[in-house]
């Protein structure tokens, strides 16, 4: 006898970035992160984890040449 597969709701662009800004402070709910675990794509967040350190260090360099200058 085999279950019927539960569906995942989907996490929006709005939801994986919440869960990554919140990851970059390290800051969470432990109800929070269950719930983010249940339902966000784990590619995503990488994705996103990944663009968002990259406008981190960019921002910094922007930071850094703009009081030099």
């Amino acid at each position: 006898m085999t279950m019927p597969q539960q569906r995942r709701a989907r996490g929006s662009l709005v939801d994986t970035t919440r869960a990554v800004l919140w990851g970059f402070l390290g800051v969470r709910r432990q109800a929070d992160y269950q719930q983010d675990i249940a339902r966000l794509h784990p590619l995503h967040v990488m994705a996103v984890g990944v663009l968002m350190a990259f406008l981190f260090v960019a921002g910094l360099i922007f930071l850094v040449n703009w009081v030099v200058a």
